[in-house]
């Protein structure tokens, strides 16, 4: 061995007494010996069947108060939908309300109380055909958006003051459209109401809401009773360019 090689060495070379071991280099090779080294995860799904799961959502009135999933099931989809979808700034604005069985048909019973004053007599025999359709679920999704999250922003940056609110509306049409798809696809049907904001007094106080949460919209699932109607499109070709092909 050449004399920079041997001083090389040395340089690296850890005397130690016979008796001891370094803790971590025992707790190291333990470690590798019970935990393989991870090896890289390839994802091999494509975007067909995100596409596919997309295509089965669709606006379903008929629907009778059952689900085929567990209740903390339902709570957990909502959950997950709020958590994962994207916000503008990461505000993270938007909020949710799942009402079940006996709260969901409170919410109903809400609709038509306030709505029978103020809809036309004629027209209110089809309006209460309508809510009861509604009421005849399972449950309803009340969805809002905090307007506290978007007040904040507007203060931390005033150049995009007037900008904030659209796109809070721009995460709760995300949310819904969201958990619209993902109650479908576990056996619900749904639909997506807007009664706000003539309710908005009541529901707040029935089920103390915070007065910044703003109603958006009420999305009532259940099991559906009947298929919906056939969906008519609009030429695809004058709603989607592309250039650079």
């Amino acid at each position: 061995m050449s004399t920079a090689n041997a001083f090389r060495t040395s340089l690296f070379r850890i005397p130690r007494t016979p008796s001891f071991t370094s803790p971590f280099r025992a707790i190291t090779a333990s470690a590798l010996k019970q935990r393989p080294i991870a090896q890289p995860q390839h994802r091999t799904m494509s975007s067909t069947n995100f596409l596919e799961d997309l295509k089965k959502r669709r606006t379903i009135y008929a629907i009778s108060p059952k689900s085929p999933i567990p209740d903390a099931r339902i709570h957990e989809i909502v959950q997950q939908v709020v958590l994962h979808v994207p916000s503008s700034f990461n505000s993270q604005s938007s909020r949710a309300v799942v009402l079940l069985k006996g709260e969901h048909d409170k919410l109903w019973d809400i609709v038509a109380e306030v709505l029978k004053p103020v809809v036309p007599e004629g027209g209110w025999p089809t309006t209460e055909k309508k809510i009861a359709g509604f009421k005849a679920g399972y449950g309803t999704v009340l969805f809002f958006e905090d307007s506290e999250p978007v007040r904040k922003l507007q203060e931390a940056f005033p150049l995009y003051q007037a900008a904030f609110p659209g796109w809070s509306q721009h995460t709760a049409g995300m949310i819904q459209f969201a958990t619209w798809t993902a109650l479908e696809l576990e056996g619900f049907g749904a639909s997506l109401q807007h009664y706000n904001p003539l309710i908005d007094e009541k529901v707040r106080a029935t089920w103390n809401i915070p007065a910044t949460w703003n109603l958006i919209a009420e999305m009532p699932f259940g099991t559906p009773t009947a298929a919906p109607a056939e969906k008519a499109f609009s030429p695809i070709e004058e709603r989607v360019k592309i250039y650079g092909l």
